[in-house]
């Protein structure tokens, strides 16, 4: 069996897919656990369970490992094109292809799915599924865990619309199962180097700018800048949050230069359906609050992009 999740993998997808791997592996399942790109590093204490494969780095395994498997499960993405060159390894496969996502419009080259776009994060939906196939005592510490850096990456910290009272009861449950909430708080949160909070402090002071509307933040960086702070994977986690803290503010947009793109985060308040936006601007999607993007330009023709978009919107 594979368990995959898409690029850039956030705390949900490293939470999610672990907690199922070892729940697999628990059943006496061979399992692994198989990412298109390299995670943040705060989230490397959840390779303890089962070792995660970045295909980047291991592009030759990554292909064996798809081809021998028997079910394929897609976890926190619902279109093959968001794993990359990973996707069309998959799509050859002849295995059983399980999804367990919580994103909108769902592909169909899925065999099952559990898609459910009212779900708090796809670790939320794992413990539905482990529940609801009568295997929730499999669920133990480090099971409860990862979940639980899924559900609460995913909320914002229990912030955000998604939450609801099952979210809460299904944590509730995880304690039961020996979580300790503020210790995974600590491991996510707890970690900046001191180029991150650098890096952040510039991006706030610097590059911050408010619409003349007021309900619009942005941040922008560079890939000069992010080189000039040493830049680290997950360093811009959360920074489009900062933007949508500020009193007024209903959307906040975070643009991060690549090479040859610019990838954006995109958050919200209220009737603000940044997932319409990121789908018909920004060749993305996510949610109705939470959604992200990317454009195969320079950084100032795609903030050109978004002021039009902005202006669209306020005035």
């Amino acid at each position: 069996m594979v368990v995959t999740a898409h690029k850039s993998p956030d705390g949900d997808a490293i939470g999610s897919s672990m907690a199922l791997a070892i729940a697999l592996k628990k059943l006496g399942h061979e399992v692994n656990v198989l990412v298109p790109d390299q995670y943040p590093k705060f989230l490397d204490w959840m390779d303890k369970g089962a070792s995660i494969l970045i295909d980047e780095l291991s592009p030759n395994e990554s292909t064996r490992i798809v081809s021998e498997a028997s079910i394929i499960f897609s976890l926190d993405y619902n279109n093959l094109s968001r794993v990359g060159k990973l996707g069309p390894k998959i799509e050859r496969s002849d295995a059983v292809k399980i999804l367990i996502d919580h994103h909108l419009f769902p592909d169909e080259s899925f065999d099952f799915a559990l898609s459910d776009t009212a779900a708090s994060s796809t670790a939320e939906l794992v413990f539905r599924f482990l529940n609801e196939l009568g295997y929730k005592d499999l669920i133990d510490k480090s099971i409860s865990e990862s979940l639980y850096a899924g559900i609460m990456t995913d909320t914002g910290s229990f912030r955000f619309s998604s939450t609801s009272s099952e979210t809460h009861r299904i944590v509730a449950e995880l304690m039961d199962k020996g979580l300790i909430p503020h210790v995974i708080h600590e491991r996510i949160n707890d970690t900046n180097s001191f180029s991150r909070l650098k890096l952040i402090g510039h991006a706030l002071s610097n590059k911050l700018s408010v619409h003349k509307s007021g309900k619009a933040a942005i941040i922008t960086l560079s890939l000069k800048e992010k080189n000039q702070f040493g830049y680290q994977k997950g360093d811009s986690e959360g920074l489009v949050n900062y933007g949508l803290s500020i009193e007024g503010v209903e959307i906040a947009i975070f643009l991060s230069e690549e090479l040859e793109m610019v990838k954006f985060s995109l958050r919200s308040k209220g009737n603000i359906d940044v997932n319409d936006i990121a789908r018909s601007h920004f060749n993305g999607g996510g949610h109705r609050n939470a959604a992200g993007g990317k454009l195969d330009l320079g950084l100032e023709q795609a903030l050109e992009r978004l002021n039009i978009v902005i202006n669209g919107l306020f005035e």
